[in-house]
């Protein structure tokens, strides 16, 4: 049985608030609006109680960020692509975010299972002054388990995925499983199992101070875990800057992340950055 599973999110600023309403159909809903940092800032935990996807899912989330609200979108733990029998499992995320709203897209890792045929695709539209923070962290098989997605021999086993700002910035490629080129080559994946990319990105072009700034972030948190992941921070384009990490498992990535939130946060929004309690649980 596949599931297919539709989740509409609209945001809307209430005086100092940002209120919430949300409608889904299937197996793929938000538990309750959470306010830690107080009332301005809407915090959501995305949840799909079938534990993961497989083929023939398809789950699409449709959030809409009206002028002045701000968003932090996350989940409760990993998303997990098992092993298809011949059909693709789909996530689709169309956001848009009106002038002057912010919106944090904050998932916690994305797990692809050895023989998984999946398509995981983001679409981000940004209006002339809303600003956004996002990433997306993919671990292939079970890097800590010692499990592998690789494998020459497969009949199958992929995963593609995009990452789209339009006019500003396009991601799109499929990793593989009998693929030892891209996965194992000092100019791919160089022999490591999971991939970060994170971006801050705006709806009009970034002052240059700001832009340099926010690289400046994200070079220095680098810096400091210089024993750790490999990572580097790029802008190309005026509109986003962007974080790439490969580790070898999904913790280092996930702690530089972290931290170059904290860091963009403070320097973009002047915000300081709880964790969200549903990482700690």
């Amino acid at each position: 049985m596949s599931w297919k599973g539709h989740l509409q999110l609209r945001y809307r600023r209430d005086g100092e608030r940002t209120t919430a309403h949300d409608r889904h159909e299937g197996p793929l809903r938000v538990l309750q609006r959470l306010y830690p940092e107080g009332p301005d800032i809407c915090h959501h935990v995305l949840v799909h109680p079938p534990g993961g996807i497989v083929g023939g899912d398809t789950l699409h989330i449709d959030a809409e960020l009206q002028a002045g609200s701000h968003a932090l979108i996350t989940t409760p733990g990993a998303t997990r692509f098992y092993k298809s029998a011949g059909e693709p499992a789909e996530q689709t995320l169309v956001a848009r975010l009106a002038p002057e709203s912010r919106l944090e897209w904050l998932p916690l890792e994305t797990l692809a299972y050895r023989g998984c045929i999946a398509h995981n695709r983001m679409r981000f539209e940004l209006a002339p002054g809303a600003e956004m923070i996002g990433w997306d962290v993919l671990a292939l098989g079970l890097p800590a388990a010692g499990e592998a997605f690789d494998d020459p021999q497969a009949a199958h086993g992929s995963y593609t995925q995009e990452i789209e700002l339009p006019g500003v910035w396009l991601e799109r490629g499929t990793v593989r499983a009998n693929d030892p080129l891209l996965l194992d080559s000092p100019l791919g994946w160089a022999g490591r199992r999971v991939l970060a990319t994170m971006w801050f990105a705006a709806g009009s072009a970034l002052p240059t101070a700001k832009r340099d700034a926010l690289l400046q972030c994200a070079r220095d948190v680098a810096q400091r875990n210089d024993a750790g992941p490999l990572s580097g921070a790029t802008s190309p384009h005026a509109e986003v800057v962007i974080v790439r990490v490969l580790a070898d498992r999904v913790e280092p990535a996930m702690g530089l992340l972290g931290a170059t939130w904290a860091a963009w946060r403070q320097e973009a929004w002047g915000l300081t950055a709880p964790i969200p309690r549903i990482w700690r649980m």
